[in-house]
């Protein structure tokens, strides 16, 4: 398989580790928006949250939870931004898993997610409600 985070995973590229456990690796995003930026990601192929396996998603989630207390005692950040981007309208530019926790500053000149996107539904919420919940 020709993945980045793939080779990345298993050592045949290096990263700047900051943690690793049997499922997930966290490392510096090599373009950090912020001191601390990290990606955590899973150490077997999933390109997107929905093709990762049933039962590692609570422990990769947990990876992502250490790694932000790590960030967090190490770094004294003031809060978080943490996310995922999925699918290339998403602005997900490698095709597997990763999410970035981005350890937020006063004054760092960051948003919030709602920042992110401006398309508000034409539709009203009941009417998307029934869309989805059925």
């Amino acid at each position: 398989m020709d993945c980045l985070f793939c080779k990345i995973a298993s050592k045949e590229i290096p990263s700047s580790v900051i943690y690793e456990d049997d499922v997930a690796l966290a490392f510096l995003d090599l373009h950090p928006l912020a001191p601390g930026h990290a990606l955590v990601i899973p150490k077997i192929h999933a390109e997107n949250i929905l093709d990762l396996p049933e039962e590692l998603i609570g422990p990769f989630f947990q990876s992502v939870k250490k790694v932000t207390a790590l960030i967090k005692e190490k770094l004294a950040p003031r809060g978080f931004t943490i996310g995922i981007n999925q699918g290339r309208i998403g602005g997900q530019a490698i095709d597997h898993l990763h999410v970035h926790i981005i350890p937020r500053f006063e004054g760092d000149g960051g948003g919030s997610l709602h920042s992110v996107v401006k398309n508000p539904p034409k539709e009203s919420l009941e009417e998307i409600q029934a869309k989805i919940a059925g």
